[in-house]
C-alpha cells in the first residue's frame, strides 16, 4: 500500500492544454519520517511507521519518545502503512513523489462535527407539509409501536450528532502533483476542516 499523511490546504482551479477548468482539492505533504520498519519474523506483519509535525520537547513523554529512534524528533501524528510498496529507510523523509504514476487516490479523515441535528437535516427527511394548521413540520415521525413490545428498533434514524467521524472518499481522481511545492491536487470532496489532517492512499479500487 501506498500512502502519506497530508494537510487539507483549500481549494482552487486547474486549467488542462485544451482551456478546460477543473476544481480541485489542494493537500500539502509535509515530509512524512520514517520512524520505524516491523517486519514479519519479529512482528508478524511488514509494515512502515511514518510520522508528521514534530511535537514540543516539554510535551514528550519518555515512553513516548522512546519509540523514536536517535536521529528523529519525536512527532505529534504517526501511521502505520502495512505491505508498504516502495523500498526505505529509517530516517528517511517521503513526500509527494511517493504518488509517482498514481492516477486515483482514496482519502481519509475526520469530517467536519456539526453538532445535535434533527432528521431533515441529518438524514434529508422531507417532514411535513408547511401550511397552516399542519402540526407535521420537521419532526421525525413514528419510532415505535402502539401495542407490544412499546419499543423503538435498533438503527432508527433519529435525530443525534452529526459529522466528527472517520470518512473515506474513494477514487479521487489525481489531476496534478507538485513536486516543488509538496502540493497534490484532486478532483472532488476531501473529508476535515481546512488545514486538517488527512491520509492518502493509492485507491484500492482502481
Amino acid at each position: 500500500m501506498l500512502g502519506l499523511l497530508a494537510k487539507k490546504v483549500g481549494m482552487t482551479q486547474v486549467f488542462d492544454d485544451e482551456g478546460n477548468l477543473t476544481p480541485v482539492t489542494v493537500m500539502r505533504v509535509d515530509p512524512n519520517i520514517v520512524i520505524a520498519h516491523k517486519t514479519s519474523d519479529k512482528d508478524g506483519y511488514s509494515a512502515v511507521v511514518v510520522g508528521v509535525n514534530e511535537k514540543k520537547k516539554n510535551r514528550v513523554s519518555r515512553p513516548y519518545a522512546g519509540q523514536f529512534p536517535e536521529n528523529v524528533t519525536p512527532k505529534k501524528r504517526i501511521k502505520e502503512l502495512r505491505d508498504f510498496e516502495k523500498e526505505v529507510a529509517v530516517g528517511d523523509a517521503l513526500g509527494v513523489e511517493v504518488f509517482e504514476g498514481v492516477r486515483y487516490v482514496d482519502v481519509s479523515g475526520v469530517s467536519k462535527g456539526k453538532g445535535f441535528q434533527g432528521v431533515v437535516r441529518r438524514y434529508g427527511f422531507s417532514g411535513g407539509r408547511k401550511t397552516h394548521g399542519s402540526k407535521f413540520h420537521r419532526e421525525p415521525g413514528s419510532t415505535g409501536q402502539a401495542t407490544y413490545p412499546h419499543k423503538t428498533f435498533k438503527n432508527v434514524k433519529l435525530p443525534g450528532h452529526m459529522g466528527n467521524e472517520n470518512v473515506t472518499v474513494l477514487s479521487l481522481r489525481v489531476v496534478k502533483t507538485d513536486p516543488e511545492k509538496q502540493l497534490i491536487m484532486v478532483r472532488g470532496s476531501v473529508p476535515g476542516i481546512n488545514k486538517g489532517l488527512v491520509f492518502v492512499r493509492a485507491a484500492v479500487k482502481k
